[in-house]
């Protein structure tokens, strides 16, 4: 496989510009003075970006996931992060072993 100049300068400035929206996002964010409410709405982004990501695969696959989804959501309001996985991992397991 080859890569071509335009190939390698097209990744490099996609690159580029993804670091430094992030950092910009980091340096500004620093800055900010937020209310509450708004502070609020901050800490809700990342659980509402992973919901987003998750629930479309997990809706979309078969009972197994679902149901492993939903048994990880409940799990979550308990357990560490790396419970809530491992709850997660056997659920899909014994689901598909069941279903």
């Amino acid at each position: 496989m080859t890569l071509d100049s335009h190939t390698l300068l097209a990744i490099l400035g996609m690159a580029v510009v993804t670091y430094a929206t992030r950092i910009a996002g980091l340096a500004l964010a620093g800055r900010l003075a937020l209310s509450e409410r708004a502070q609020a709405a901050f800490d809700a982004i990342p659980p509402a970006v992973l919901v987003a990501v998750i629930a479309p695969s997990a809706l979309a696959t078969g009972w197994a996931e679902t149901g492993a989804a939903l048994l990880a959501a409940l799990a979550a309001m308990r357990l560490p992060l790396l419970a809530v996985v491992l709850v997660g991992v056997a659920a899909v397991v014994g689901l598909r072993a069941l279903l």
